[in-house]
């Protein structure tokens, strides 16, 4: 194996870009590949093509007739594509994305007249294989038929030679057993709740769609360096490894010169993305050495974590090409920056308005001030909820370290809107005077600028902090399905929408005050009961610890302890609320999330203890043995005082034998206390124990095994080193 790590660095060492064909210009190739609305208007019939944009537009249900239409007219076009197969392409409870291929081939009983064939049905619905899928008790295991559902608002698309679906995916009795299902209904609850809000401030608003901006940040490694680490291949992290000497405290990697491999790769990364649909936009290094994002432009939600999801594929397989290997691990190397998926949220209207930017009028700007208030609110009363949507066994690694935001939910929106606030605050209860109106409107809301430009400086170490026009929830982990997060984030904003408007309605109708007045009461009130969540310091100093905890907010730093705010009964009654889903989905993702981390961690126990046994250990001993017949050696030379000439070989020697037989204890320990946990049948506990009594031993064997790697021979040891998997180009 040894000889192995070499050829792999030598096989890298010689790597050569590969060749980019250019595609042409972006703006004319954009979603070629996508039955988007200009391939619709070309290949349906006006009929269908009017049927799927109501369905789009206003959730209108296709009949089959029309989805047979619609089908021909899709065959036809991803034909021309070059398409051969068709799936249904869906999001289940695993994290990833799921499909199956079938052929448009097709023919009689016989086996005579072939023909290419797709009908109306198999469009709007199939049936699928579920008994493998994660479904938190929902169906009983010998219960195998789920169903997929096609989601006409994210257009299909041709991805090499398959024509690809975007669906829901549902059990049988209809409940959701994907991650798409929650989000299209938290989607469409918060569209009634927006607009009914926006009303009182523009009549004309018909719609309110949520945007998503997200940013994906990843490691390049070598694909034959990756081949060379079991603990990569298998956990899509390094288990062990010495911190490299230099890593990234020069800074000289963070929006520094891209690589020419990874250029070419981003390159034909992005080509495919333009083909796609994907509104690619942004590129850079990252802080930590071989670490690189992508951002594109903000769209829809629902199409945006389409989109993400679909990246993430594609990234894969577009870095084969380049002999790369891309690790989404939030925490993929020890001593440097892991990675997050920022998702940058705002709200917008048919008429083109953001809701959460700052307006030139004042009653744009009370317009903001109602939903940056109304958002805050919603993070402030839900906070424990939305802390258990982006935990997972792998962004515990990186919440809290210095890259990333600290378990502690809170909010930060600079010291402008701060003071903002605490004006709005002092205004007086009831009905305001001719003065306080005008004060209201000119001095304090006016005080907010009246351009599109971001007001508050930058808080790396905020969770959910406020950048100009747009939440960004900062916390969420870079494997991630951003369906989560956004799921759970516009649904406690819709129930925060719902309850202030059914409290400025009865101030208007019990107080007789008017419109303004009203919401700027309601208002006043809010901002006095979210002053807990609202933070400008350092978030990962010990102090704000201290003070999070008197002001009552939570700080759950594990997976098992932040997703029992899930099953809650404050969690329950909300997605039961706004129609998101049943206490019965809720209950299954809590079961299905606990029972993944009980997984991720035992592989991870188990890797680990592989790697001790046949990689470390082994090596150390063929070490000893050389320090051994060293020792011999100048024993046989010098006789009876060979020690005063052999006595940092002897140190070395204990040293390294002393690590050994820690190591092998620790391991043995862990081992113990995996079978103790996998013994247990209750999920939760189960999940404690794995975070609390088998986890812990990760970091002692990783010191002794990486003090080993220090005193071993560079020639001797197996693995490939972390100098070497962050810094060969």
């Amino acid at each position: 194996m040894a000889i192995f790590r070499f050829e792999a660095l030598k096989s890298a060492a010689n790597r050569k870009p590969v060749a980019v064909e250019e595609i042409g210009r972006k703006s004319e190739l954009f979603g070629a590949n996508v039955f988007n609305d200009k391939a619709m208007r070309q290949h349906l019939t006006s009929e269908a093509y009017k049927a799927v944009r109501a369905a789009i537009e206003h959730g209108v249900k296709i009949d089959r007739k029309m989805a047979e239409y619609v089908a021909l007219g899709m065959k036809e076009w991803a034909m021309s594509k070059g398409a051969t197969h068709y799936t249904h392409w869906f999001q289940p409870l695993t994290g990833t994305t799921a499909e199956k291929h079938d052929a448009f081939f097709e023919t009689s009983m016989d086996g005579s007249d072939p023909v290419e064939k797709f009908s109306g049905s198999t469009l709007v619905q199939q049936e699928s294989d579920a008994s493998s899928f994660p479904n938190g008790g929902i169906r009983n295991t010998f219960e195998a038929r789920g169903y997929t559902a096609w989601d006409p608002t994210s257009p299909a698309f041709v991805y090499g030679t398959t024509l690809c679906i975007p669906t829901v995916f549902v059990s049988y009795t209809g409940e959701a057993l994907d991650n798409k299902a929650p989000l299209l209904r938290a989607l469409s609850t918060i569209d009634v709740a927006a607009t009914e809000v926006a009303k009182y401030f523009d009549k004309n608003i018909k719609k309110v769609t949520p945007t998503l901006g997200w940013e994906q940040e990843y490691f390049l490694i070598d694909i034959d360096l990756a081949a060379s680490r079991p603990d990569i291949l298998q956990t899509g992290r390094t288990l062990l490894g010495h911190t490299s000497a230099k890593g990234q405290q020069l800074e000289d990697h963070y929006f520094g010169s891209i690589p020419t491999r990874v250029l070419n790769y981003m390159r034909d990364l992005e080509n495919e993305c333009i083909l796609l649909g994907i509104p690619a936009k942004t590129r850079h290094n990252e802080v930590a050495p071989n670490q690189f994002e992508l951002a594109p432009i903000f769209e829809e939600t629902n199409l945006a974590v389409d989109h993400n999801s679909l990246l993430m594929d594609v990234m894969q397989k577009v870095a084969e090409r380049h002999n790369f290997k891309v690790l989404f691990h939030e925490k993929p190397f020890k001593g440097v920056n892991g990675s997050g998926k920022h998702n940058n949220w705002s709200l917008a209207t048919d008429t083109g308005v953001n809701l959460l930017s700052p307006g030139k009028t004042p009653m744009s700007n009370l317009q903001f001030l109602t939903f940056f208030v109304n958002t805050i609110k919603a993070v402030a009363d839900y906070e424990e909820l939305l802390r258990a949507s982006i935990a997972s066994a792998s962004n515990d690694y990186r919440l809290g370290a210095n890259e990333a935001p600290p378990a502690i939910i809170s909010v930060f929106i600079g010291e402008q809107l701060i003071k903002v606030l605490e004006e709005l605050e002092g205004v007086s209860t009831g009905k305001l005077s001719p003065e306080e109106k005008t004060d209201l409107k000119l001095n304090v809301v006016g005080k907010i600028p009246d351009v599109m430009l971001d007001n508050t400086d930058r808080n790396r170490t905020s969770p959910f902090a406020f950048t100009g026009n747009k939440f960004e929830f900062r916390a969420v982990g870079s494997t991630a399905n951003c369906a989560n997060s956004m799921t759970t984030l516009n649904a406690i904003v819709a129930k925060q929408l719902m309850d202030f408007k059914q409290e400025v309605d009865a101030l208007i109708a019990k107080e007789n005050l008017k419109k303004d007045e009203a919401i700027f009461n309601v208002l006043r009130e809010y901002i006095k009961q979210v002053k807990h969540i609202l933070f400008e310091g350092d978030g990962y100093s010990k102090e704000w610890e201290i003070e999070a905890e008197k002001r009552g907010l939570s700080n759950h730093k594990n997976t098992p302890d932040a997703l029992k705010a899930k099953v809650s009964q404050k969690s329950l009654d909300l997605f039961e609320a706004v129609n998101v889903m049943s206490n019965k989905e809720v209950e299954a993702r809590y079961e299905i999330e606990l029972e993944e981390y009980v997984k991720k961690v035992q592989i991870e126990s188990r890797v680990l203890g592989d790697i001790i046994r046949n990689h470390i250990i082994p090596t150390a001993f063929r070490y000893q043995n050389v320090l051994i017949e060293n020792i011999k050696g100048l024993k046989e030379i010098f006789g009876k005082d060979y020690e005063q000439y052999a006595d940092e070989q002897i140190k070395i020697l204990k040293k390294i034998s002393e690590h050994i037989n820690q190591l092998n204890a620790k391991m043995h320990a862990m081992m113990d206390a995996r079978k103790e946990a996998n013994a247990l049948t209750n999920i939760e506990q189960k999940a404690h124990d794995y975070c609390n009594k088998v986890k812990p031993f990760f970091d002692d064997i990783r010191y002794h095994a990486d003090k080993l790697e220090l005193m071993v021979d560079n020639e001797l040891w197996t693995l490939t080193k972390y100098r070497e998997l962050l810094f060969t180009r």
